[in-house]
């Protein structure tokens, strides 16, 4: 099978949409993005150019259960951000049809407020992910807003599921959002996403039970590990403004934290090895799919496993030994 990844030739990429991109053109990079969702190959190559002037955005993930105001929050730090001069860009990563392969607007919608501002790029994107976390093209789009000179990209996680866990790897900074009364947050504190954040936000905390609610975090935060930065437990009230000023200053605070101690080169080593990795196993999946289907003798091993008569891990041995006897 070719790999259009891998047979080493440049291809010719549109040179006045990679100098647009890079000054920062809204259109431009609106076009960037839509290639790499496409699966383009102008796209991937587009990114290959402008990666070396990546890596000068803060990026900030934002994860927690649905429904607790995250894209609220997010607009509301957008106009706080935007208030201090600087430009921001919002990618709301959102689940979508497996039949449809649409992306939900709803938190564009949320966000209308800054679609005329051209500090602020916005973007929904649909999460197609093998197993359910971030898609490669989620990836790629980030390292475009960083290429274009956004300061701030704010990624959104909508949903509970793998990709909730997987933002921890693309994002300097993690943001978990909750909020009280609800059954979804005290499950989300209880399943190990605790372990996730770097600063916790308990939204619409204008709920009679907000102060039941931190109890309960702290008490969580005190069974985990010690950690050298303590993680801050903050109230909003997204749709009134009120809390995001000490949003900022822990967005800030934790930014400096990990630049001092070193620990954000550390992050993003190993947040690029493991988007190299998801990124291989991804296309070697598809390449494994593709190979496969139209194989006689490996659908005659599935058959096999339907009729009982192979268990799956024999037959998922078999065809990694064809294909490494193929690739040989």
């Amino acid at each position: 099978m070719t790999d259009r990844w891998h047979h080493g030739r440049a291809m010719a990429v549109d040179p006045d949409l990679a100098q647009r991109l890079l000054a920062g053109d809204k259109r431009a990079l609106a076009r960037a993005i839509s290639l790499v969702e496409d699966d383009d190959p102008e796209g991937w190559e587009l990114v290959r150019e402008v990666y070396p002037r990546t890596g000068r955005a803060a990026v900030v993930g934002f994860t927690g259960p649905p429904g607790v105001g995250k894209s609220t929050l997010i607009g509301a730090l957008t106009k706080s951000q935007r208030e201090a001069g600087r430009d921001v860009a919002v990618l709301s990563i959102d689940p979508s049809s497996p039949f449809t392969r649409g992306a939900l607007l709803g938190d564009r919608i949320r966000l209308s407020e800054h679609f005329l501002d051209r500090g602020v790029f916005i973007r929904s994107m649909a999460n197609r992910g093998a197993l359910g976390g971030l898609s490669e093209a989620a990836l790629q789009a980030a390292l475009l807003l960083d290429a274009a000179g956004r300061d701030d990209v704010f990624v959104e996680t909508v949903g509970v599921g793998q990709a909730e866990i997987d933002i921890i790897d693309h994002a300097d900074t993690v943001v978990l959002v909750l909020m009280p009364g609800s059954g979804d947050s005290i499950q989300a504190l209880k399943a190990g996403v605790m372990e996730i954040p770097d600063v916790i936000v308990v939204n619409k905390a204008d709920h009679p039970l907000t102060d039941t609610m931190i109890r309960e975090i702290r008490g969580v935060l005190q069974l985990g590990p010690k950690l050298d930065w303590e993680i801050p437990v903050l109230t909003t009230e997204a749709a009134h403004g009120t809390g995001v000023d000490d949003l900022v200053e822990a967005l800030r605070e934790h930014r400096e934290h990990i630049e001092r101690a070193g620990t954000l080169s550390e992050r993003r080593r190993r947040n690029l090895m493991n988007e190299v990795l998801a990124l291989a196993t991804a296309r070697l999946r598809r390449r494994l799919e593709e190979s496969v289907r139209e194989d006689a003798d490996v659908q005659q091993l599935l058959d096999e496993v339907v009729a009982r008569r192979l268990d799956p891990a024999s037959a998922a041995g078999s065809i990694l030994e064809r294909e490494d006897g193929n690739g040989s």
